[in-house]
This record gives C-alpha cells, structure tokens and sequence, in this order.
C-alpha cells in the first residue's frame, strides 16, 4: 500500500474519535476541528515514522493534547468566557443542558487536568494508558484526576452520573 492510501485509512479509521477528543480538549466544534487538522498536517509530514510506531494512535492522541495546551497558553490572555448560564429554566433531564454543563465545567479545569479527564472517563482510557499519552507518571494521572474532579464537582452535579456510570 502506498504511504499516502496509508495515511489516509488510518486516518479514515481513528477520526472519529480524535474529532471527539478534540473537542472536549477544546470546548468548541470549530476549534476541535482546527485543532484536529494542524496535528494532522503535521503527522502527515512525519507519517513515514509515525506508521513504524507500535501505537501511532496514541501518538496522535498525545499530538492533539500537547497542541491544544500550547493553544490555551497562547490564548490565556483573551477572552475569557462566561461560566453563569443563562438565565432560562431548563430540566436537569435534558442531555443538552447536560452537555452544556459539562462544557463549561471542563473548561474551568487547567489543560492538563481536561486532557486527563478527557483520556480517562470520556475515552475509557486506563490511569496507564493516560500516563503514556501524556508523557507522565501514573502518580500524575492520579493527582491530576484527582484535583480535576474535585472541581468539577463544585460546578456541577452531572460529575456524579459520570462517576457513577464508570462504576
């Protein structure tokens, strides 16, 4: 198969996931597609190495993390968001109120701490899984989900559906 057909069916078999990372890396559907396309623009160009790997999905999944940090950190001086929502009564039942609290919750946690929230409950990856992509001790996983958590738990209740359908 040629490195191009190559390129293109791994990429046809992992985007739908990594499209969804993205996202909740991000918070918005089109920066979690700006985001997807430059990671993918820049594998492309290392797609020779990339294909040799063991997990080359975990390196993309890994590629998404880091560029969305660096794009936080670029952007920590802007705009900053507004987390009261609006003021409509809306039923707890109804999951777009629940994806929109969730949203905001994630996006009061510090980059690193989403991507671990991210990887672990939304992805089901394992504490190790996590540490890998991230490049980090399993211990930090640990911390990280840990204080991450405990935000989201002041900002939210749906944080105790979440730990409960992980159970």
């Amino acid at each position: 198969m040629r490195p191009d057909e190559d390129f293109r069916e791994f990429v046809g078999r992992h985007q739908r996931a990594w499209m969804r990372t993205a996202y909740l890396l991000t918070g918005d559907a089109h920066l979690a597609e700006d985001l997807l396309q430059s990671v993918l623009i820049k594998v492309l160009g290392k797609w020779n190495g990339v294909a040799r790997l063991d997990h080359p999905d975990a390196y993309v999944r890994k590629a998404l993390v880091n560029q969305s940090i660096s794009w936080r950190r670029r952007r920590s001086g802007g705009e900053i968001p507004s987390a009261d929502p609006p003021d409509r009564s809306y039923s707890t039942e109804d999951s777009s109120v629940t994806r929109l609290m969730v949203r905001r919750a994630l996006m009061r946690l510090t980059p690193r701490q989403r991507a671990v929230i991210v990887l672990r409950y939304y992805e089901d990856r394992t504490e190790r899984e996590t540490a890998e992509i991230l490049g980090c001790s399993v211990g930090t996983v640990k911390s990280q989900s840990h204080h991450a958590l405990a935000v989201l738990r002041q900002y939210t209740g749906v944080l105790t559906d979440i730990e409960e359908a992980r159970r």
